[in-house]
């Protein structure tokens, strides 16, 4: 037998309202999942497992006047129904824990959870060729198609003209029946539209300098650079560059799994960077975002003073945005981070917005780069880390 029709809709209410509530969960925690990298139990093409805390469940409490119901005995106001609370000891329990519940949540939510709760603006399309992709309209009509989409106002008005010819339509009854031949159906007309599309950068320090805690905050942030691109550009394709004192694009495991011993030149990846650009993705076509993760040592003053014209003489007039994001490391922090700043500085009317400089002293800090980055809204409660704080405070000095 089935379900009545009011007891499906109250579970899919029910259903609605516990999504949403989970969806409010996640990004209330979003800070905590960023900067401890709790992101991922299991990824699917277009879902994200992420562990919440756990969402308690309303349960019965003794009625505030002491009525007897369920249970016997006196009991304390808010005393839940159950066994009496253990006060513990030092031996195994048998009690239930309090547990972690994995949700799963598409790209798409958590770009938007990542948006709102960081107040970033919409990345405009810069190219002026996009990839231009099929979709359908129902912009016509047929006459043959599925009842779901039959055209009401269309068939009524054939059906009522058909009967008023053959003499069939009473005004004192006006029922209009229509007939197969009345009968018309929406239909659909596939045209084009332009998906703007973007060529994503990452390029990497590799060096001895850059160890793995460093590697886990730039795999978490980039997740999250990823994830909020995808969400405005339709097609998106990453590239990836890892440099010591020379540059090579490599695929995207050995990009977070190499470690070299070698120095660093960083030159080597910003000439590499350049000339892909020119070669692969012409700046009229492509929307083109770099990311360069680094601890901001370099060999010497004069490689960094060829990368800060690199940067601020070419590639700024090509691309949508460069963004240097330093790591803090334990081996020593290099001032390649605070130069590009002070060049931005110096350049606010041509590389303001264009070149963006974030420091990241642990992972606590990428909630913060990521708003500064994609030039977010500041909020009250704002946390830096000490590293953080320590970077910043170096720089003004």
């Amino acid at each position: 037998m089935p379900f009545p029709l009011s007891r499906v809709s109250n579970t899919e209410s029910d259903r609605i309202r516990f999504k949403d509530i989970v969806r409010g969960k996640v990004k209330n925690d979003l800070r905590r999942i960023i900067s401890h990298g709790e992101l991922i139990g299991k990824r699917g093409k277009d879902l994200v497992s992420i562990p919440v805390t756990r969402i308690d469940i309303p349960r019965f409490r003794f009625n505030p006047r002491k009525q007897k119901g369920i249970g016997a005995g006196d009991g304390e106001i808010g005393t839940g129904i159950g066994p009496a609370n253990d006060p513990g000891g030092s031996g195994a329990g048998a009690d239930e824990g309090h547990h972690i519940m994995e949700v799963e949540v598409s790209l798409d939510e958590l770009a938007e959870m990542l948006g709102e709760k960081l107040k970033l603006p919409p990345l405009l399309p810069k190219g002026k060729r996009n990839i231009d992709s099929e979709k359908d309209r129902y912009t016509t009509i047929s006459r043959h198609g599925p009842e779901s989409l039959r055209h009401f106002k269309r068939t009524y008005r054939f059906a009522l003209r058909r009967q008023m010819i053959e003499g069939t339509y009473d005004p004192k009854n006006p029922r209009i029946i229509p007939i197969k031949s009345d009968r018309y159906y929406k239909s659909w007309k596939p045209h084009k539209e332009p998906d703007a599309s973007a060529a994503v950068i990452y390029m990497m320090d590799v060096s001895g300098s850059m160890g793995d805690e460093q590697k886990d905050i730039v795999r978490t942030e980039a997740f999250w650079i990823d994830t909020w691109l995808r969400h405005n550009f339709k097609n998106v394709t990453n590239v990836y560059m890892v440099h010591d004192a020379t540059a090579r694009e490599v695929d995207e495991h050995t990009f977070y799994h190499t470690r070299e011993s070698g120095g660093t030149v960083i030159s080597s990846a910003y000439d590499l960077c350049n000339e892909l650009i020119d070669t692969k993705f012409p700046p009229d076509d492509w929307n083109i975002f770099v990311f360069h993760f680094t601890d901001g040592d370099n060999f010497d003053g004069a490689d960094t003073s060829k990368v800060l014209t690199l940067i601020g003489e070419k590639l700024a007039g090509k691309i949508n945005q460069v963004s240097v994001v330093q790591v803090a490391s334990a081996y020593g922090d290099g001032d390649f981070g605070d130069l590009v700043d002070k060049m931005v500085e110096l350049n606010k009317d041509k590389l303001s917005g264009k070149v963006v400089v974030s420091f990241v002293g642990n992972g606590d800090d990428i909630y913060k780069s990521l708003r500064e980055i994609f030039n977010g809204v500041a909020e009250d409660d704002d946390y830096e880390s000490e590293d953080f704080k320590y970077k910043v405070a170096a720089k003004r000095i």
